[in-house]
């Protein structure tokens, strides 16, 4: 019995131990979680900081042209994403067979034969950011070309496709088409290799990324050009929005809180501007500055989707440009885990929760457009992620859970990389003027009557 009693006295105090340690370890564990996330709310905040003190001195450079070009060109070597695409390639875009979806990639090289060309350029930077001109042009123009005129080219015309720009169609300059969530068909492309690319494959055809256009165009005058063709696709349009309901779920650039200032200024943001384009019912601008799509500042957009009406029939979700001031690969989670409070995770809540509880609603996404801000954060923060990661997450959800996506980020449109479009539209480096949100809104109009008519073509 003697013996019994101390085997059980030592299974106890086994047990005992035992309980102690595991305890023990969730101690350690809450309390190196409770570190990192006041390490992680200091570095959002020091963020916001510097992002907010960098808005203030561009804002001031973009008063005089000269100045603001000076400022691109001198941080130019920190504008280039395209080398930091592989180390993040196949943690997060490995599908459920094991294939990586390249949809979009900005890093992705296609074969020589399938790389643009524009005819005429000598061997020359033609992206309009360097404050030079292209092809003999003044030195004050900044965007360096005229509307329609790419170094001798006629209209829209590019290495001899006519019309079309690296296989293109001839208006549309975006890439973008309807439900399309990669920017390009799945489709063979004509002006490319011999018979195109297989059905199969999504690939990013030369031209439809924006290191791609880029390469041919400045974003100054891709905008110009972009806003042609979107007003050219309003007018012809045939599509009734009388009796559709909008609502915009965005952060800051929806809510035009940089016009706070001015009267009445939220009949400038693009929402407003959207309604009137499409002669819509009604809209609701859900914007408000400073929230991101993930749980990283307050008022996240996964937090208060809820708020969009019950009975809206389009709901678009525009964000990403605060979520990439703190993006880092541990915030940005992966498509495997989609743990919350990472970007994945919050984004495929978001999604997944849209979709069941607006089942009859259209609900389209964009994608953040390039700002300057972000990478100038990333020069001091090496840490950060850059853009396209984000751009790509978003897509690729979006084409999980089939959700259109309006891909503003590879548009080459309001890019404030370009001097001139922040000395046109964009005057702080992320947040447009009433000339830029009207570009905007205009952009969004042309993007959703394509939408519309695809929809009401499949019947």
């Amino acid at each position: 019995m003697e013996k019994i009693n101390k085997f059980l006295l030592m299974v106890i105090a086994m047990m005992v131990i035992m309980v102690a340690a595991v305890g023990i370890d969730k101690g350690l564990k809450q309390i190196e979680a409770q570190k990192w996330e006041k390490e992680r709310v200091a570095r959002y905040e020091q963020a916001r900081a510097e992002v907010n003190d960098m808005q203030l001195t561009i804002s001031e450079l973009s008063k005089d042209q000269e100045a603001i070009e000076a400022f691109i060109e001198e941080n130019k070597a920190y504008f280039d994403e395209e080398d930091f695409w592989s180390e993040f390639e196949e943690e997060l875009f490995f599908d459920e067979n094991g294939e990586v979806n390249v949809s979009g990639n900005e890093g992705m090289k296609l074969p020589d034969s399938m790389e643009t060309d524009v005819s005429g350029n000598m061997e020359m930077d033609i992206s309009g950011n360097d404050g030079i001109g292209v092809s003999g042009n003044s030195l004050e123009d900044v965007s360096g070309n005229n509307k329609m005129d790419v170094s001798g080219n006629m209209g829209h015309d590019v290495s001899g496709n006519g019309g079309d720009v690296s296989g293109n169609e001839g208006m549309d300059v975006s890439g973008n088409t309807g439900t399309d969530v990669s920017g390009n068909m799945e489709v063979s492309v004509s002006g490319n290799e011999p018979g195109g690319m297989p059905n199969s494959e999504i690939m990013s055809v030369s031209g439809n990324t924006l290191a791609d256009k880029r390469k041919i165009r400045g974003s100054y005058m891709e905008t110009q050009m972009q806003n042609d063709t979107d007003q050219s696709v309003i007018e012809g349009s045939t599509c009734d929005f009388s009796d559709v309901s909008i609502a915009c779920l965005g952060d800051s650039i929806t809510q035009a809180s940089n016009l706070e200032n001015m009267e009445d200024y939220q009949q400038y943001a693009y929402p407003t501007k959207l309604k009137e384009i499409l002669g819509a019912e009604s809209v609701t601008n859900l914007g408000i500055g400073g929230s991101s799509i993930g749980r990283y500042w307050d008022n996240a957009f996964v937090d208060r989707y809820k708020e969009i009406p019950k009975d809206t029939d389009l709901i678009i979700v525009m964000g990403g440009t605060n979520d990439g001031f703190c993006l880092t690969q541990e915030e940005l989670g992966t498509v495997k885990e989609r743990k919350p409070k990472t970007f994945i995770g919050d984004l495929d809540e978001l999604m997944r929760g849209l979709k069941a509880d607006y089942p009859d609603a259209t609900i389209v996404f964009a994608t953040p457009l390039p700002n300057v801000l972000h990478d100038m954060l990333k020069k001091e923060r090496d840490y950060l992620l850059p853009q396209i990661i984000l751009v790509n997450a978003i897509k690729y959800l979006a084409k999980e859970y089939e959700i259109p996506v309006i891909d503003l980020y590879n548009s080459n449109i309001l890019d404030t990389h370009d001097a001139a479009v922040i000395y046109n539209y964009m005057p702080d480096g992320v947040h447009c003027n009433p000339s830029g949100y009207t570009i905007l809104a205009e952009h969004f109009a042309a993007e959703l009557i394509k939408i519309y008519e695809q929809e009401n073509n499949n019947g």
